[in-house]
């Protein structure tokens, strides 16, 4: 595989965009969502409209032990992602008091937050290593304002926003 992008999210929205602008350039994918059906489908239809190769990995990324599962994949397929799209994300409205439930926000901040967060703690290392590796963290203008009726959203879009400008200046500080 070549020019690889590991893009979470695939199938829906945003994530079918960034799926399509990589492989019109000729880029390689490994597709990651919670459908493994609606992963062969994209998988299939990008393979016959680009020509590119991709692998598809269905995981819930609300789970703890999803990012572990994605580096373990890439590590059993022997491909280090070139670029790492962390675009899976969810939102929901209502009262953060009386009316969201704590499983409803704690799955949000488990998608929004601390999956990427793992994601790239496992995977920067290596990119760091080979000396070259791309990140698109997907954020939205809600991480700079609050977000009445969506509180635990804005607040993720903020962690990630807040997170990936670190990470960059991270990098351009000398090792």
């Amino acid at each position: 595989m070549k020019n690889v992008a590991l893009i979470t999210g695939s199938y829906g929205g945003l994530g079918t965009c960034l799926v399509n602008i990589h492989a019109e350039k000729g880029g390689d994918l490994i597709l990651v969502g919670r459908s493994q059906a609606k992963l062969d489908k994209q998988a299939e239809e990008v393979q016959k409209k680009y020509g590119v190769k991709t692998l598809t990995l269905a995981v819930d990324l609300s789970k703890p032990e999803a990012a572990q599962t994605i580096y373990d994949f890439t590590k059993q397929e022997k491909v280090l992602p070139d670029i790492l799209i962390n675009n899976a994300g969810f939102g929901g409205q209502g009262d953060f008091a009386r009316e969201r439930t704590m499983e409803q926000d704690m799955s949000m901040i488990a998608v929004n937050v601390e999956t990427p967060t793992r994601i790239l703690k496992l995977f920067l290392k290596d990119m760091i290593k080979r000396g070259s590796g791309k990140v698109l963290n997907v954020s939205s203008t809600a991480a700079v304002m609050p977000g009445p009726l969506q509180a635990v959203y804005y607040a993720t879009k903020a962690y990630m926003t807040s997170f990936s400008n670190a990470l960059w200046r991270d990098w351009k500080a000398p090792a």
